[in-house]
């Protein structure tokens, strides 16, 4: 292999491990892991998007996920998508419950937490910071990469 051959191969390994770390944003607060949290990017003028991530409790007791906060978002909901009467529904939870033992997984069409009144657009390749409160863990910030407008995952 020439030197400009691999020299051009290994600027693109540390470009892909330089990728791979912008998401990997994974937190840990007391039992609890917090994984691939992403954000969904925003169209012009658009003032919602929701926040995703999987949450697995390692503990031996339950905890509960209270509320969010950010700054990129006047107001922050944890809201639930479900059918109802044959209808998808979107609607605010008063908490989030993770058993021991159990991983809980906020994801499009389910669990998510909901940004609303956007400061600005949110852009692919961005990562936003969430605040995240949780009734016996206490409170942890979090980095939200910010994915494509239709993510359905953090890659």
């Amino acid at each position: 292999m020439s030197h400009l051959a691999s020299r051009l191969v290994s600027g693109c390994v540390a470009l892909a491990l330089a990728s791979a770390a912008a998401f990997a944003a994974d937190v840990q607060l007391k039992s609890l892991d917090i994984r691939e949290p992403f954000a969904r990017a925003t169209p012009p003028g658009a003032k919602s998007t929701a926040v995703f991530m999987t949450i697995e409790n390692k503990g031996k007791e339950a905890d509960r996920l209270l509320s969010a906060s950010s700054p990129m978002a006047g107001i922050v909901e944890i809201h639930e998508m479900k059918m109802d009467g044959g209808m998808m529904q979107m609607r605010e939870v008063k908490g989030l419950e993770i058993k021991p033992g159990a991983t809980v997984e906020l994801k499009p069409g389910g669990y998510h937490v909901m940004l609303m009144d956007l400061k600005q657009p949110l852009k692919e390749g961005d990562s936003i910071p969430v605040t995240l409160k949780f009734e016996k863990s206490g409170s942890v910030d979090v980095k939200a990469a910010v994915g494509a407008m239709g993510a359905v995952h953090a890659h």
